[in-house]
């Protein structure tokens, strides 16, 4: 049996979707710590027009890759915003943990 190769982009999409749904459901989202972001020494930097972007986030124990918006960094990290299921999330990752939207990955 063949596979629908014109919808099959969508339908990854609808189901990782549904995937990142059921994580952010059962686990919290986790965050930088304010030492980690070194709050007392580095200076951030605040984008008025923020850049969108693919991020690592952690929910719990799961890792996974959600399309964001880079609102705010400083010289080690990134704030990133996201929606999930209509829910605006945020938080700050690691700025290795950051591609800009449009860019693929060495494979």
């Amino acid at each position: 049996m063949g596979t629908n190769k014109r919808y099959s982009a969508g339908v990854d999409r609808m189901m990782n979707n549904r995937i990142l749904q059921r994580i952010a459901a059962d686990h919290t989202l986790q965050t930088l710590t304010d030492q980690e972001l070194r709050k007392d020494t580095l200076p951030v930097t605040r984008d008025p027009q923020p850049k969108p972007c693919r991020a690592w986030v952690r929910f719990g124990p799961h890792a996974v890759q959600v399309d964001a918006t880079v609102v705010v960094w400083n010289d080690l990290a990134c704030g990133i915003q996201f929606t999930v299921a209509d829910k605006e999330m945020r938080c700050w990752v690691w700025a290795n943990a950051i591609t800009p939207a449009g860019t693929r990955p060495a494979n």
